[in-house]
């Protein structure tokens, strides 16, 4: 069966590009507190770095898929993707820096045609490697369905989005046979150990809610998903991370074309939970665009808002001078502080 992608309708005038969004976000809601002011009143003003542990590097922005709460806008017409000349600078990085962590995203990362020699160095250099794959992309292709194979020779942890246990919702979501496309995959992952107690390879799966809701309790979904994938499927994972949908991008749309971007925006304020804001991802992760550009997360990324630091390339980066800057916030980050709080390691408390 051959994956059918969504086809988006043309984005609408607000959505043309990252400034729009951010007056949109930044133009605030009556009676509506600004996040600044939320983490003065709860004494974690400014927000400061932590120890850097993951750099997450986003290698493209092309994906075989086109799914509807994609925060990166990514899709198969996406020619934005890393050079060769900037993955080497992330390798001197790297190696400069000592980092132990690095976590691939997209897109899809592994549709770069770097994809395979990139991870290949970073084994080389003993560094915990993880990617985010929509799965699909793994059973796409002869070239695609190497990698599971490459991936357990490598050490490498997959990261699975895998919005929910059922065809319906994840059909919805990311478009006509992603469903029974992920589950192959799965399958494939689970006969070679991957989500297999004891075999030292991890699968991890991502859940994100579909609509304008906050993700329910991470422990009972994973527990749900562990039930349904394996009495349905003969499917195992590792961990399953429950992620907020972040009001941007291709969120955001839906919830201005849908008349909810308020209500959404009230709920997540509303949810605010002055205890996550010590975990969130900003904190301990710096995210890198497919140019070399540095920001404090992935969203910041999408909304084109760089690091607070006269740094803001690999080319001339320099950690332990950056470490003393004042993290880049805005309304966008209710998403990572609302109820039990988000990362893309998950729930926070």
């Amino acid at each position: 069966m051959t994956v059918k992608t969504k086809t988006l309708k043309k984005r609408e005038s607000y959505l043309a590009n990252s400034a729009a969004q951010i007056a949109i976000l930044e133009k605030g809601i009556e009676g509506v507190a600004k996040f600044s002011e939320m983490l003065e009143k709860t004494s974690n003003l400014p927000l400061k770095p932590s120890k850097l542990e993951i750099l997450q590097i986003n290698m493209g922005y092309m994906c075989n898929l086109t799914c509807d709460h994609c925060h990166v806008d990514a899709g198969p017409d996406r020619k934005e993707i890393m050079e060769r000349a900037t993955l080497d600078l992330l390798l001197n990085l790297i190696d400069k820096e000592k980092v132990s962590c690095v976590d691939l995203t997209g897109g899809a990362p592994e549709m770069h045609p770097d994809f395979i020699w990139f991870v290949t160095e970073l084994a080389k250099r003993n560094v915990r490697t993880l990617v985010r794959s929509n799965l699909t992309i793994l059973v796409s292709n002869k070239t695609y369905r190497k990698l599971p194979a490459f991936f357990k020779a490598n050490k490498v942890e997959v990261v699975a989005s895998m919005p929910c246990y059922t065809q319906e919702n994840v059909d919805k979501q990311r478009g006509d046979g992603t469903f029974t496309k992920s589950i192959e995959a799965l399958k494939i992952l689970n006969e070679i150990g991957y989500g297999i107690e004891g075999s030292g390879l991890v699968l991890d799966l991502v859940y994100n809610p579909g609509g304008p809701s906050l993700p329910g309790n991470q422990a009972d979904l994973e527990r749900d998903y562990k039930i349904r994938l394996l009495e349905d499927w003969g499917i195992q994972f590792n961990h399953l991370y429950t992620i907020t949908n972040l009001p941007i991008s291709r969120f955001l749309d839906f919830l201005i074309a849908s008349k909810r971007y308020e209500e959404y925006m009230v709920k997540l304020v509303n949810a605010f939970n002055p205890v996550a804001v010590n975990g969130v991802m900003c904190k301990n992760t710096l995210s890198i665009d497919w140019q070399g550009f540095l920001y404090d997360c992935d969203f910041n990324q999408m909304l084109e808002l760089k690091i607070a630091h006269k740094q803001q390339h690999i080319s001339d980066f320099d950690l332990k001078d950056a470490q003393d800057r004042t993290i880049v916030i805005g309304q966008h980050c209710f998403a990572c502080t609302a109820g039990a709080g988000s990362s893309c390691q998950g729930a926070i408390v």
